[in-house]
């Protein structure tokens, strides 16, 4: 099967993809997740918020970026998460300074401010990417999370203005309430392959839509998590949480078990697959609307009570 994709604009050998975790910190593990296959390598986000309580921060993030540029052969995709736009703006220049193939947006704003309305969330990533495109040559993907009002409008407004792809979707890592202490509690959990559904569903919806490339990320553990995702229209799809559990080398199981699925159903390549179940392609409209919301509400299946 030839596995080939295409990626913000980048040819990869296959779709699947580190995504920005820890492990591009360590420059050996970077060695054994080129060795096991990864076509690209996602960096961790620089954060504004490091930038400004350590001055040196954004130099070491420019001298990882560095090493790794050294040390594997594969494109090398930074990542900034911020919310000032003049930050988001002298970082990537800098990123892009440093050798990066692509850049990655990290948006990860939570709207707690009554008075900022919906419309104004949405503008500041507008904005944010318009300055960006126009400031930086290298890809630009955008990373959003699924809490805005309606992500196929604001998917248009990007692509229309140039976001070279966009990433579905960023986890909030909501904090939790300890009682006894009375303060907020923080604890890092791992995806499972149950919060695919909301990617495959928004990827769906999106696919054959927007000229942006889709990468769908959190929830792929296992390689049918993948064919889902490339069947929903993902250009690239993007692993952390099972790499974290079970090392670098679980990329190659993820990009061999898909590929032996794809051989046994008769797909010669990634490109047949891709988009086959998405929205354009869907025998009803209703699969990714209310109608399956209805069906599985009316189907009777429930759990009986004891």
């Amino acid at each position: 099967m030839d596995l080939t994709t295409r990626y913000l604009g980048l040819v990869l050998a296959h779709p699947f993809i580190p995504g920005a975790s820890p492990l591009a910190n360590d420059l050996d593990l970077v060695s054994r997740l080129e060795d096991a296959g990864a076509p690209a390598i996602v960096m961790p986000s620089l954060f504004e918020e490091e930038v400004d309580r350590y001055d040196e921060r954004a130099d070491q993030y420019l001298e990882q970026l560095l090493r790794i540029k050294r040390r594997v052969g594969v494109p090398v995709i930074g990542s900034l998460n911020g919310t000032s736009p003049d930050r988001w703006l002298r970082y990537a220049r800098l990123i892009e300074r440093g050798g990066a193939d692509a850049l990655e947006l990290n948006f990860y704003h939570v709207a707690t401010d009554p008075l900022e309305s919906g419309p104004a969330v949405e503008r500041r990533v507008i904005d944010v990417v318009a300055v960006l495109k126009e400031s930086i040559g290298i890809p630009l993907a955008v990373k959003l999370s699924p809490f805005y009002s309606s992500i196929p409008n604001l998917a248009a407004h990007l692509d229309r203005i140039g976001a070279d792809g966009l990433v579905l979707f960023n986890r909030f890592y909501q904090p939790d309430i300890d009682p006894e202490r009375r303060e907020a509690s923080l604890q890092l959990e791992l995806s499972d392959s149950s919060e695919l559904r909301l990617r495959l569903r928004w990827i769906a919806i999106l696919s054959g839509r927007v000229n942006a490339s889709l990468a769908l990320t959190g929830g792929v553990h296992e390689p049918i998590d993948a064919v889902k995702a490339v069947m929903a229209g993902a250009d690239g799809v993007q692993i952390v949480s099972a790499l974290l559990k079970h090392g670098p080398e679980y990329l190659t199981r993820v990009r061999d078990g898909f590929a032996q699925w794809a051989d046994a159903h008769g797909y010669e390549s990634v490109r047949q697959m891709r988009g086959c179940m998405n929205l354009t392609r869907a025998s009803s409209s209703e699969t990714f609307e209310r109608g399956n919301y209805i069906r599985m509400l009316q189907s009777g299946e429930w759990p009986a009570a004891h």
